[in-house]
């Protein structure tokens, strides 16, 4: 069982900084925990309910492991209903592919839409993200309930976007208003495709770095924009459809 002292002590992991600081980040609920389990990242602690415990014993590597009761989980816990186990969770360091698709986020701020972009690149396969240094932290406990898992397979790199961009060899897309028709325009990978601010758009330093502006069309006419995850998935998603055609030569 756990003692109010060290319960206390972990209800400090509410606070982001304290998790900035310690390298750590806190997943909860079943699935999160099962994803953080078999992603073989340092499980630093895990509190769960005697139930949990036992289904997962066999399974379970972490470096301290306590027994709390649904009422602790309420106190550990960041959610509106607390879900059998709170991990805290080292943060661990993955290898971004050389090729591919890359997504590049500038000033998103989002923790929802930055979790359901990191979800959606998982989903697709697209195993790097990159992200300007004012973009909200990948950590955010919203983010990763919401990334569903893809945490611990997508390489997250927080950088100056206008350097990385400098340095990149493949074309760069962003996804803008003003720019080309997505569905007839030839987009090519390896690629990175930009998604800016969910307000402001792309930042008018990055917009510099384009290779090309894209837009999804407006059929409709009569909604002002498209949230952020969802022009992501499409745009991913075409990108990704025209080059499997070329690649079969249809």
């Amino acid at each position: 069982m756990i003692s109010k002292a060290l319960l206390k002590e972990l209800c400090g992991y509410k606070l982001q900084k304290k998790c900035d600081a310690e390298g750590l980040f806190v997943v909860e609920g079943v699935k999160m925990a099962g994803e953080a389990m078999a992603s073989g990242w340092r499980i630093a602690a895990v509190c769960a309910t005697e139930q949990w415990m036992a289904a997962n014993r066999q399974q379970l590597v972490a470096d301290k492991a306590y027994e709390v009761t649904q009422g602790d989980l309420e106190r550990l816990s960041g959610m509106q209903s607390p879900n059998e186990v709170w991990m805290l969770v080292e943060r661990g360091t993955l290898q971004p592919a050389e090729d591919g698709m890359v997504i590049v986020l500038d000033h998103l701020q989002d923790p929802g839409n930055m979790g359901t972009i990191i979800r959606t690149a998982d989903w697709l396969g697209i195993r790097h993200i990159v992200c300007s240094r004012d973009t909200v932290s990948c950590y955010n406990p919203k983010v990763v309930q919401a990334s569903m898992g893809g945490i611990f397979r997508t390489a997250m790199e927080y950088c100056d976007l206008r350097q990385w961009l400098a340095d990149y060899r493949y074309p760069i897309y962003g996804t803008r208003l003003q720019g080309d028709d997505l569905y007839g325009t030839s987009l090519t990978v390896p690629c990175a495709v930009v998604v800016g601010n969910e307000s402001r758009g792309i930042s008018a330093e990055v917009c510099a770095r384009l290779t090309r502006s894209i837009t999804i069309p407006n059929r409709g006419g009569s909604c002002e924009s498209l949230n952020a995850s969802v022009a992501t998935a499409i745009v991913c998603s075409e990108i990704m459809r025209q080059n499997s055609l070329q690649s079969t030569g249809d």
